[in-house]
């Protein structure tokens, strides 16, 4: 089953990232690489990606003629986005502690920063009530 781990965070704490010491930082990404390295070691990586800060992000609608409408940023949500991992594994409580190992990246000083992770199975085809 392909579950995806989603890495979210409050506005205030993304906009502070940038501002941790340089080696804090460097700790930081140099987890996130070894930790996707032992995903694909396991056997259980599908993708993994970080995101772009929200000042960055867009939402996009069709207008009225078909041709995308862009809305801006989305200043009022409270959470965003920051990165993503897709696992292919045998079941939920698979992902959920991938997810927990995740969520003791470094933060300044070295200390686990316990980021919540939201876990979703992805769908592979609709509900078999829907079809």
């Amino acid at each position: 089953m392909k579950y995806i781990l989603m890495m979210s965070g409050p506005k205030a704490g993304i906009e502070s990232f940038v501002q941790w010491p340089k080696e804090a930082l460097q700790a930081h990404v140099a987890f996130m690489h070894t930790f996707n390295k032992e995903l694909k070691d396991e056997g259980v990586y599908v993708a993994a990606e970080g995101l772009a800060f929200p000042n960055e992000a867009k939402i996009v609608r069709a207008g009225k003629d078909g041709l995308p409408v862009t809305d801006g940023v989305f200043p009022e949500s409270k959470e965003f986005l920051m990165g993503y991992w897709i696992v292919d594994v045998e079941g939920p409580e698979q992902a959920y502690r991938i997810a927990a190992r995740a969520s003791v990246a470094p933060g300044p000083g070295g200390g686990p920063l316990y980021i919540p992770i939201e876990v979703r199975q992805v769908m592979s085809s609709a509900p078999k009530e829907w079809q």
